[in-house]
């Protein structure tokens, strides 16, 4: 299968394009590391032909949403339509990724018909997303499978994010941390790339939604824990019980549609991706 993967050389995008290559597709990548912009429709449509578009490229922080949020808007929003165009161009498929949906939830685990409630603009830029994505499908036909994936883990994330924040720490001295009650469905990076490539066979209906997690929520506290045992030593953590408006305090996924229909469940739980990420970066 020919298959553009835009983001392609982001934390999943480079995993994920490994493993497409790995299976034989033939992988178009798409990065503003290459020259590409998601923006410019017209420098997009000389993009070789594709059967499948996996949208990863996006803008991610969502502290960073309050403050830039044009631009948010404009690279999660307008870059979404500018592929499923071309999707729509090429009679192409495709997979949209979306998350922070769900705000506080009304009941646990969260499942895929959860109401949404985004509290921040870079939710409401991956709704605006998956409502062109309906669009797209309603008045063009195009298939997008979307899926929601939850805290998504592993070695190369951002150091911005929570456990490479928190490793990072561990490693190099006393951790400072602000709240330690939230909870949180964390999915290893490599469970989520397992779900591209089990959806990749997939053929639903026009436009269908899968929620990706371990089905299990964990706290800071048991992310120390859990450091403490992989690394044979006391760990020295202070907090400053800073809060967070709106702060959503658990979040438990429902993955029982994934495994029903795309044969999908997680093979790594916390620790063992904890042990993960500290091997490659003992090993960088």
């Amino acid at each position: 299968m020919k298959i553009a993967v835009t983001g392609s050389e982001g934390f999943i995008g480079r995993l994920l394009t490994k493993r497409l290559d790995a299976l034989g597709h033939e992988t178009i990548r798409v990065d503003l590391l290459h020259g590409d912009d998601i923006l410019d429709l017209g420098k997009l449509t000389l993009l070789p032909e594709f059967d499948l578009a996996i949208h990863l490229a996006s803008r991610l922080m969502v502290p960073e949403s309050y403050s830039i949020p044009h631009a948010y808007y404009t690279t999660n929003v307008l870059g979404t339509l500018n592929i499923l165009e071309l999707c729509r161009l090429r009679g192409a498929k495709m997979i949209f990724f979306s998350s922070y949906l769900y705000g506080t939830p009304e009941y646990q685990p969260i499942d895929e018909l959860h109401p949404l409630s985004p509290f921040n603009p870079y939710a409401q830029s991956k709704i605006l997303g998956e409502e062109l994505c309906n669009a797209y499908n309603r008045d063009f036909g195009v298939p997008v499978t979307i899926f929601r994936p939850f805290n998504i883990y592993g070695p190369g994330q951002h150091p911005h994010f929570l456990i490479p924040n928190i490793i990072s720490q561990c490693l190099t001295g006393q951790v400072m941390l602000k709240d330690p009650r939230p909870r949180r469905d964390f999915i290893y990076v490599d469970d989520v790339v397992d779900a591209c490539i089990a959806a990749l066979s997939y053929s639903g209906p026009g436009v269908d939604i899968f929620n990706l997690g371990y089905g299990k929520s964990s706290s800071i506290p048991d992310i120390i824990h859990s450091l403490q045992i992989i690394l044979d030593k006391e760990i020295d953590v202070h907090f400053s019980h800073e809060t967070r408006e709106n702060e959503v305090l658990d979040t438990i996924c429902d993955i029982r549609k994934a495994s029903a229909l795309l044969g999908w469940n997680p093979k790594t739980n916390l620790e063992e991706g904890l042990r993960k990420i500290i091997a490659s970066a003992k090993n960088q």
